[in-house]
């Protein structure tokens, strides 16, 4: 089964070709990500209307790089929420007329069931792995921060979300407050490459607390205070850019895997744990993850063109869904700037 995806839920318009939901073909990004380095974030309107000029261009180089003709397509997958409704408009306005010309049926897929499809996904020239249920799911970016127990890719019970800010968004603010550019997850990790990660002390949320939420608005907080007061003590920035750097992340990293440790307590059913969505492409969490679950095996996407918004998890969620839904997968759907999180959503 071939599936074209389409996701363009924030700033990235992208296009993929994915056959059995596993096998990526081609999968083309193409970010304004540059556009809004100087803003500090995204800008909605702008992000959706870059989009609109890059449709076109991605859906071609998608096909060029498949090497199959569109004939050759069972159906077609687009993103249909949660995201930046006007981005989420641009796909899927543009997926139904795509659908309606090429005779194709048209599939609505959940963002967040997009990326815990995303550890399912080889690159091209790369053989698929075989995944066994039931796992433990950490997906993390800058619009949530959940913890699923995964029974199969439809059934999934969420065991914990974050009740303020997520976790992508920790480290944007994050990167802000210590002048860092834009995405703050990548250009914090790069500051904090060199720096000592018990250097500056911060708390740790819900330290003894058994629920499994997440919370990152105090961490934020407790960098600004922090530094505030090493300024007024005459330091300067420059001299402890890589211990604050390092220090914050690693207090980001210690909430996640706090998290997935009790969890796994909690759930000695647990065949394996994964890591998706943006967050997951930073190493130093990778590692403290795999540390702190012991014999279980983690898996993270195999690419960072897989952890980012794209759409090979979109068209790999779509044919999971099909598996196990049958024709109910193909239901009549909207586009929503919010979904609930929940199987039933899917």
């Amino acid at each position: 089964m071939y599936l074209l995806g389409i996701e363009t839920s924030c700033d990235e318009t992208s296009a993929a070709i994915v056959q059995d939901g596993r096998r990526v073909l081609s999968n083309v990004i193409a970010s304004s990500r540059d556009l809004f380095a100087t803003s500090g974030g995204v800008i909605p309107e702008e992000a959706a209307r870059k989009q609109v000029e890059c449709f076109l261009p991605v859906l071609h180089a998608c096909l060029e790089q498949a090497g199959i003709a569109r004939d050759a397509i069972d159906a077609i997958a687009v993103t249909k929420g949660p995201g930046l409704l006007g981005s989420l408009l641009v796909g899927t306005v543009s997926t139904r007329a795509l659908g309606a010309l090429w005779r194709k049926p048209v599939l609505g897929i959940h963002h967040t069931l997009g990326h815990l499809s995303s550890a399912w996904l080889a690159p091209p020239g790369e053989e698929p792995e075989t995944i066994d249920f039931p796992l433990l799911a950490l997906s993390a970016s800058g619009g949530h921060t959940d913890l699923w127990l995964r029974e199969s890719h439809t059934r999934c019970t969420l065991l914990g979300k974050t009740r303020d800010d997520a976790a992508g968004e920790a480290f944007d603010k994050g990167a802000s407050l210590l002048g860092l550019p834009y995405p703050g997850g990548p250009s914090l990790a790069k500051a904090a490459e060199d720096g000592d990660e018990t250097a500056f002390d911060f708390p740790l949320p819900f330290q003894g607390e058994p629920h499994l939420d997440f919370s990152f608005s105090g961490l934020k907080t407790s960098l600004k205070y922090t530094l505030r007061d090493a300024l007024e003590s005459g330091q300067r920035l420059a001299d402890i850019l890589a211990d604050l750097s390092a220090s914050y992340q690693m207090a980001i990293c210690r909430h996640l895997s706090d998290r997935m440790h009790r969890s796994l307590a909690q759930h000695p059913e647990i065949r394996e744990v994964q890591i998706v969505g943006g967050v997951s492409a930073n190493t130093r969490l990778r590692a403290l993850l795999r540390e702190r679950a012991g014999t279980i095996p983690v898996r993270a996407p195999r690419t960072i063109a897989y952890c980012t918004d794209n759409a090979a998890m979109i068209a790999g969620a779509a044919y999971f869904l099909v598996q196990e839904r049958g024709m109910s997968a193909y239901d009549t759907w909207e586009t929503e700037a919010s979904l609930p999180l929940s199987a039933e959503a899917w």
